[in-house]
């Protein structure tokens, strides 16, 4: 018998912590761009398929603990689907905005959050920082852009008329 437990953690003051896998920036294509733009939970996501699959275990499971970015994105679509639902008349900016201003840079210790090395996570590792649901349903003020908004900026990035009108669907 091992005497290795698989024990939930509940309060562990380094929470959260950016993972060692997690995608750093700033963006290749244009470093002007900070990436990431936010960070959620995923770690050891307690995740579930429609079928049993084998896990290496005795039988077939049909849940696993899992890790990494494709874990962190249901985390974030849920949480803007949940905005969308509370605030029907924000746009995908107005709600990227509110979830961007309102994220957490503590750790549950009320230091700065740490990365894989457990030193400070820089904003190319943090971006604005983890995820805060309820903070976000109430942000106090967003920043709204338009998709018209970006043309300038593509222009700055030397994007031609034609490129700039494929992405915009306009002449």
């Amino acid at each position: 018998m091992s005497s290795l437990q698989h024990i939930t953690v509940i309060g562990d003051p380094l929470a959260p912590k950016v993972a060692s896998f997690s995608s750093r920036g700033p963006s290749i294509t244009s470093p002007g761009i900070l990436k990431p733009d936010i960070i959620g939970p995923g770690v050891s996501i307690l995740a579930a398929w429609p079928v049993p699959v084998d896990n290496g275990t005795e039988g077939k499971a049909t849940f696993n603990m899992i890790s990494g970015t494709s874990m962190s994105c249901p985390h974030l679509s849920g949480i803007a689907a949940l905005l969308k639902s509370s605030h029907p008349d924000w746009s995908p900016a107005a709600i990227k905005s509110a979830i961007m201003t309102t994220a957490e840079v503590e750790n549950l210790a009320g230091s700065a959050i740490v990365d894989q090395t457990l030193f400070a996570a820089d904003i190319f590792a943090l971006g604005a920082g983890h995820v805060n649901p309820s903070k976000a349903n109430d942000p106090g003020l967003i920043y709204d852009i338009q998709p018209e908004d970006y043309i300038p900026y593509l222009c700055g990035l030397n994007y031609t008329d034609e490129q700039i009108q494929v992405i915009t669907h306009k002449q």
